[in-house]
């Protein structure tokens, strides 16, 4: 009692240095100045105490009697509703903690830093939190997120796109919306995450953008509506019914692509009828996919080279020449290999996959290397070495790169054989044909 004596006393003095002016409602001090600065003064008190419950009666007279006098009303308001709600578990209080959102909107919702669509992110997320078993409240949280994210756009929260996600995976399940409304989301906030974690430069920051990311995945896979069964009862007859929109077969593509479904019926549909209708570097590479799933790696051969010859970004051309170097590998054309696999590393820094690529393709053809058994033994040096190449730019590969290292390293020529041959270690040697590469010697007792 002596803090709240101590703090009437200070606001009492203060307030006598107010200059009497005539006050409205809608004025900053609202219709008494003194009543408004020692009730703000003493609500505030009670919050950092944590004292909700005392901090009610002050807080409620700035509210209804000077609301636009600070933001802090309302920052302040959301902590006593909350506080509250968990004390007494009043359901009165989710109500309460809405209209202390809307308020904040009405007075302070053009506010640079945190505007109304800031505002509906945190009033949707806590509807739908505290209300997530009400499916009515649900719908209202849900078109409350949707505006906000529409009004943010990349600026949304985590934590709303994240309540968005969920919510529409409640009402999917209730019958209130339907599947493809949920994928739309999904899509969508795949998108974004992709596009804030591009503009982003704090590690910290991106790591974040990340956990949310996969949370969104989570999220979608739970609500049941991403199997590719699922996906293809949904989108068959849409497609069906429009062939010629690009718009949805793009997205049909995007959701089948995401959840690898490359080797059902729909998939051949919309991936040929894209490429008649945009014969472009995408729609080659989808018609790829749908033959490498397929395991006609003739076919998706050709649409490979198309779509690398049509392809302008230089992150998607390395893919694409990489699985082109794998068809090669399937093919036992291992030039081939070794060309498009060097390709794809050029095109990608610090990208190590494709050097495991070509020491497996080097390991794959030593037995036609030379005309000698120790001749054949030349190559593994030279596999090894690409092995070795790959973990060293690329941590990622390590595992698969030390795997190979051992298994390969046993087959080293060893020094009596390689005695006869006038090879020692670290000899420099030169393995011809088509690998050409120059390595040193390495020999196994």
């Amino acid at each position: 009692m002596k803090t709240r004596f101590t703090i009437v006393t200070v606001v009492l003095l203060l307030s006598s240095m107010f200059t009497v002016k005539a006050q409205t409602l809608e004025s900053k001090y609202g219709l008494d100045s003194a009543q408004t600065v020692l009730n703000a003064s003493l609500y505030v008190e009670m919050v950092k105490q944590k004292n909700y419950e005392e901090a009610l009666p002050g807080w409620r007279y700035v509210y209804n009697n000077a609301p636009a006098f600070q933001k802090t009303t309302y920052i302040k308001g959301v902590s006593i509703m909350r506080g509250m709600l968990y004390k007494t578990k009043n359901p009165k209080y989710v109500d309460t903690l809405m209209m202390v959102y809307d308020q904040r909107i009405k007075y302070f919702g053009k506010d640079r830093k945190y505007p109304e669509g800031w505002i509906l992110g945190r009033k949707g997320s806590d509807l739908f939190n505290y209300k997530k078993k009400h499916i009515p409240s649900v719908k209202e949280a849900y078109s409350i997120l949707k505006k906000s994210i529409e009004m943010r756009q990349l600026k949304s929260e985590a934590k709303v796109i994240n309540s968005t996600m969920e919510a529409s995976g409640v009402l999917v399940k209730a019958g209130e919306i339907e599947p493809e409304e949920v994928i739309d989301n999904y899509l969508l906030f795949m998108d974004m995450a992709a596009k804030q974690k591009e503009a982003e430069t704090n590690e910290k920051k991106k790591e974040n953008i990340e956990n949310a990311r996969l949370n969104v995945e989570r999220i979608f896979f739970k609500a049941g509506v991403a199997d590719c069964e699922t996906l293809s009862n949904i989108f068959t007859p849409k497609f069906e019914a429009n062939k010629d929109d690009i718009v949805l077969i793009n997205k049909i593509l995007r959701m089948l692509n995401r959840q690898e479904c490359e080797d059902g019926a729909l998939y051949a549909m919309v991936a040929e009828r894209k490429y008649e209708l945009e014969p472009n570097a995408d729609a080659a590479h989808n018609l790829a996919k749908m033959f490498i799933k397929k395991k006609e790696f003739g076919k998706s051969k050709g649409y490979l080279e198309q779509a690398i010859e049509l392809e302008e970004d230089a992150d998607v051309k390395a893919d694409l020449h990489f699985k082109l170097a794998n068809i090669h590998f399937f093919n036992n054309n291992y030039p081939a290999v070794k060309k498009h696999a060097l390709k794809a590393a050029n095109l990608r820094s610090g990208w190590g996959q494709p050097y495991l690529l070509i020491g497996k393709a080097y390991a794959a053809y030593s037995k036609k290397y030379g005309s000698k058994p120790i001749e054949h033994q030349y190559v593994y040096w030279v596999a090894v070495d690409k092995f070795k190449k790959a973990k060293a730019i690329d941590p990622e590969c390590a595992e698969e790169a030390n795997k190979q290292i051992a298994t390969w390293s046993k087959y080293f020529p060893n020094k009596e054989n390689a005695f006869f041959e006038g090879i020692k270690d670290g000899d420099i040697i030169k393995v011809g044909d088509w690998i050409n590469e120059t390595t040193k010697a390495r020999l196994n007792e």
